[in-house]
């Protein structure tokens, strides 16, 4: 199935062309706006901008219908969508890299453990002696590691170095098996399960903390390369789950078409709002922070919460009266927070995966929906939408947009290429 969409994508295409189908939609989409409002053209797919600059000529405050007092409103997924890769799962590498935890063992294992039974991860999180492992199994052995850590690195309670307490089997200990625990949560529970456990790390931290944080971990991995990078636990340290492994892609990139479309959706009169499955300080701080580029407001972050003690720190718990932004969860959000300031619903959303194919399903008043091919179930709603986009392409109709993204490379693909094209089917769905 992994392959099936592009497959039909690339049929659909080699029949659009044979029947002589048109390249766009209209030859003068976006003529009506100043090219200073328009798209820049970028990597993007030349239909798919003219779609855009469609939608903001028609929609915008240069249309005849444009009311100032009732402004439009657009709804993007963030990771792998307005950017490539995780931003949750970049700052968990940082926040390891750099051991930035606030927590005391007892707190660790607490948050280790929060939402989980003892039941066994799936078999692709089996040892290396082929056996299963459990939260029971390998919580100890990261509180134990982590315990050596808290009383030995000066950023906690010792006294060495993070140079000197990285050269430890404590530590490679406690790094891969943290990094492998979110990975085999992910594969093995429910979504309402994984997605706030990751969360649970940040135990302690202030928002102002978090932020920082995030902010570091993005300019770091702006710096890496985009590849694979493998992680074993140390064959000194077995602890009650044995030697393990985990992989993951690290080099999390900026998309410049999409930071483009925010500053041109504002600047023709629409408000933009982000729906996100991350941490909601993750999401404020990348958006609204200058020097990464989209500049759009902190306040229009809808994003997974965390309850706050009296002092601000976050605590083990996930806000009561809150849903996951995951799935149905961000319509639920999107009707809570938007419909009720509003009055109407979005008239473009943007995601990347089935954990935004609800709302780009559950609102009559959208009129363009933009999906970043990753290569999804067929099957799947965003499957279906994703082949609408190919049966459509070309025609001034089309409501589902598909944008092809190179994974290797981080960047958008700029041609009809993007129905071959698209990144592998990840796993995560934020």
């Amino acid at each position: 199935m992994r392959y099936a969409l592009h497959m039909l994508a690339a049929v659909m295409l080699m029949l659009c062309v044979a029947q002589g189908c048109a390249t766009k939609a209209d030859p003068d989409a976006g003529s009506a706006l100043p090219v200073s409002k328009q798209l820049a053209q970028g990597n993007w797919d030349t239909f798919n901008r003219d779609q855009l600059n469609a939608f903001l000529a028609t929609y915008g405050n240069a249309g005849s219908n444009y009311n100032e007092a009732k402004k439009p409103y657009v709804v993007f997924d963030w990771d792998n969508t307005c950017v490539f890769l995780d931003t949750q799962e970049a700052a968990l590498i940082y926040q390891i890299e750099k051991l930035l935890f606030n927590m005391t063992p007892a707190q660790m294992n607490i948050a280790l453990r929060k939402g989980l039974s003892n039941k066994d991860f799936v078999k692709d999180y089996n040892n290396a002696a082929g056996q299963p492992v459990n939260i029971d199994k390998i919580a100890p052995d990261i509180v134990k590691s982590y315990s050596w850590l808290y009383y030995n690195y000066k950023g906690l309670k010792g006294k060495k170095s993070l140079d000197e307490v990285k050269k430890s089997p404590q530590y490679q200990d406690f790094s891969t098996k943290v990094r492998y625990l979110y990975e085999a949560i992910g594969d093995t529970f429910d979504h309402a399960v994984s997605y706030p456990w990751v969360l649970y790390l940040l135990t302690g931290m202030t928002e102002a903390e978090t932020r920082a944080m995030t902010a570091k971990s993005t300019e770091w991995q702006l710096t890496q390369p985009i590849e694979s990078v493998k992680w074993t636990s140390p064959a000194s340290l077995p602890g009650k789950a044995g030697v393990v492994s985990v992989k993951w892609k690290n080099g999390l990139r900026l998309v410049p078409e999409i930071q483009d479309l925010y500053h041109k959706l504002r600047a023709n009169g629409f408000d933009v709002w982000i729906c996100s499955a991350s941490f909601v300080d993750m999401i404020k701080e990348i958006s609204s922070n200058p020097k990464f580029g989209y500049n759009n407001s902190d306040q229009h972050v809808i994003a997974m919460e965390l309850e706050r003690n009296a002092k601000g720190r976050i605590m083990t718990a996930f806000r009561a009266g809150y849903d996951q932004t995951q799935g149905p969860g961000k319509t639920k959000a999107i009707q809570r927070f938007l419909l009720s300031k509003y009055g109407y619903g979005p008239l473009l959303i943007a995601g990347d995966s089935e954990g935004d194919q609800n709302m780009m399903n559950d609102f009559d008043s959208i009129k363009t929906v933009l999906i970043v091919n990753r290569l999804r179930n067929p099957m799947n709603l965003i499957g279906q939408f994703s082949k609408t986009a190919v049966d459509t392409y070309g025609k001034a109709d089309a409501k589902y947009l598909l944008q092809g993204r190179d994974d290797n490379q981080g960047v958008f693909v700029p041609s009809q290429e993007h129905f071959r094209l698209g990144s592998t089917e990840g796993k995560k769905l934020r």
